[in-house]
């Protein structure tokens, strides 16, 4: 399902602040080289995680889902000065890849590459969380949640990507487990009166959750 018109989104791009150069290069990079590059944030998405992690200036940032790295790069343009970045990654091929990117980076020493499943790091990571970014495992939304909440500091932020799950969401049978899952999380979400919460209808659709 086409969600947003590609005419408004290429205008909304000449409009916005281009991409630098390394973001431009791991953008040019995945899109010619890998497989599933529908799942890269982009510059439009890329653009809005950098103003909200620039807004709060977190010094702690989890990023569950590194894929290339864009959105991380993206994040910590936002960290304090000793500010750090934690990003983890199922797959190998795609963390090591990242950890390219980052090492030519202005942020290199302050971004953390883990490799290996989010659910066993996440509780070995003992850190309160300024800003989390969870754009993994679909089905395991909920979880990713649970895991962080405790951590997460008062008036912290949660973002969740693909929330409308190229728009099967939205349909009256929801098939697929991936599909299942964003609409179990955002029901699981919208229940809860412990956050604030607002879905930004960018790209896939990106929750935005303060809590309280």
């Amino acid at each position: 399902m086409e969600l947003i018109n590609p005419l408004v989104e290429k205008y909304a791009e000449k409009y916005s602040s281009a991409e630098d150069i390394l973001l431009k290069e791991v953008n040019e990079f995945t899109l010619q080289n890998h497989s599933e590059s529908i799942m890269l944030s982009g510059h439009l998405q890329g653009k809005v995680l950098e103003m909200i992690s620039s807004m709060i200036r977190p010094g702690r940032i989890l990023e569950i889902g590194t894929f290339t790295g864009y959105s991380a790069l993206c994040l910590a343009k936002g960290l304090t000065e000793d500010g750090l970045l934690h990003t983890i990654e199922l797959r190998e091929k795609d963390a090591a890849r990242a950890r390219d990117f980052f090492d030519r980076s202005a942020h290199a020493g302050q971004i953390i590459s883990h490799t290996g499943s989010a659910l066993d790091i996440i509780p070995r990571l003992e850190e309160t969380w300024d800003l989390v970014f969870i754009d993994a495992d679909k089905p395991a939304y909920i979880e990713y949640f649970n895991l962080v909440f405790p951590r997460l500091r008062k008036n912290g932020f949660i973002l969740a990507d693909n929330i409308f799950f190229h728009g099967q969401v939205l349909e009256e049978n929801v098939k697929g487990k991936s599909a299942k899952g964003m609409k179990a999380f955002n029901e699981f979400i919208k229940g809860r009166t412990d956050i604030e919460k607002v879905i930004l209808t960018i790209r896939d659709g990106l929750f935005l959750i303060r809590k309280l």
